[in-house]
């Protein structure tokens, strides 16, 4: 009676801890699931230029930057993460620029008025400086680098303070949208005066209704854990967004019409080479400013020499052009780039040649309502070709353009471009 007594003891023990060793088992293997799911998170938030503290995510992009109308800029900026809410967010920003000697700020916020289309109403206000001639796209996504490479060079800003508030949508995984309606005061930093009807203005109020488009057709995406997450980032890509300006509303001077288009397609090869196609087109009509008009990305620093020209390379810009060359009411610009398979000369340096083409051509209808600064027309095709031997060092490499066609310059050393680039992103 005793051995068996004893005989049921062991069997139960032996029960007992089989049962627990499943239970620690799976208990580890969720708390693995757990880490390695905030370790993702973690990555991802870094890899878009977020550090997150707590229920605040410290925005980088705001900690150290240079220009050449501030020199160096730098402040504190970001916003609320779902630690904080998964319905409201808070934004914003404050920088110094230590040459204009100037704080800038932006605060803002936004509520979720639906979870399964992703919408959001958004409210700020901005006192900021704005690159003059530069055209950007509500639904663009963001992206991080440790520094922007064409804001070294860029020398003419306007600055405005504008409230806004707007509206982001998801119509579908494929297409999303983007509502907005600002009032700014503008006033730029350089002498500039618009002349209209025997009016002229130095500085003036804008309010503008803008609605952007982003669609992404063979795009794929995947559900898990009740989430949606892109699985494959497919080409072509496009992007539309219409700008409407009010005059008379909330004090503004002028109506004018924008129309920007933007296509990206890339062709991946075989050999672990691909090819990059992109369109920008703008169009813009009525009394627009050369604040509110296009550039066609220059980034060339107007040096005598090749070496005193010698900085860092954009991402999408025409590197022979030099800054404030053109301003056009319409423009277009394609750019072709070839990425080669990367050079397998050991397991760390891997150098990556990149043949490049560029072309730009545009037009001004009334070039004398801009006064007080000077400018070419883009009329004619603008053209450069080079190439870009990346990853030579530390994420480090070199740039070569060369400047052709109708605008191609007396002196053979002006439409030379020799750089430096540096494109790695977190």
């Amino acid at each position: 009676m005793v051995k068996q007594s004893l005989a049921i003891l062991f069997i139960c023990l032996a029960t007992i801890s089989t049962a627990q060793n499943p239970i620690s088992r799976a208990g580890d293997s969720t708390k693995i699931a757990r880490d390695s799911i905030k370790k993702a998170e973690f990555l991802k938030n870094i890899g878009n230029g977020f550090l997150p503290v707590n229920f605040f995510n410290l925005d980088l992009r705001y900690l150290i930057k240079f220009n050449q109308y501030e020199g160096f800029r730098t402040g504190l900026g970001g916003i609320t993460n779902k630690d904080f809410s998964d319905r409201y967010r808070i934004n914003g920003y404050a920088v110094y620029g230590f040459k204009d000697k100037r704080y800038k700020y932006s605060l803002g916020g936004g509520f979720r008025v639906n979870e399964a289309s992703d919408t959001w109403i958004n409210l700020s206000y901005t006192d900021d400086l704005k690159e003059t001639g530069s055209s950007t796209f509500l639904t663009d996504k963001r992206f991080f680098t440790f520094f922007e490479p064409r804001l070294l060079n860029i020398d003419l800003f306007h600055r405005h303070i504008t409230k806004s508030i707007g509206i982001q949508h998801k119509i579908s995984h494929h297409l999303l949208s983007e509502a907005q309606f600002s009032a700014s005061k503008i006033n730029p930093t350089y002498n500039y005066n618009f002349v209209l009807d025997n009016d002229i203005y130095n500085t003036f109020d804008i309010s503008t209704a803008a609605f952007s488009l982003q669609w992404s057709p063979f795009s794929r995406f995947m559900s898990e854990a009740g989430q949606v997450t892109l699985k494959e980032d497919a080409y072509p890509k496009f992007t539309l967004q219409v700008t409407q300006s009010f005059k008379s509303v909330l004090g503004s001077d002028f109506n004018f019409t924008k129309l920007d288009f933007r296509t990206i397609q890339q062709f991946n090869h075989r050999n672990e080479s691909k090819t990059n196609i992109t369109l920008v087109a703008g169009i813009a009509g009525g009394e627009a400013p050369l604040t509110h008009l296009y550039h066609a990305y220059p980034n060339n620093i107007t040096k005598e020499t090749i070496l005193q020209r010698f900085s860092v390379a954009g991402l999408n810009s025409f590197e022979t052009m030099y800054f404030n060359e053109f301003f056009s009411d319409k423009f277009s610009t394609l750019q072709v780039k070839h990425f080669f398979r990367p050079f397998n000369i050991s397991e760390r340096f891997k150098p990556q040649l990149v043949l490049i083409s560029r072309y730009a051509l545009g037009d001004m209808k009334s070039i004398n309502r801009h006064q007080g600064i000077s400018f070419n027309r883009l009329n004619h095709l603008y053209s450069e070709s080079g190439f870009e031997i990346n990853r030579l060092l530390l994420g480090f490499g070199l740039s070569f353009a060369y400047r052709y066609g109708a605008y191609h310059l007396p002196n053979f050393e002006d439409n030379i471009a020799f750089k430096f680039t540096f494109n790695i992103s977190l």
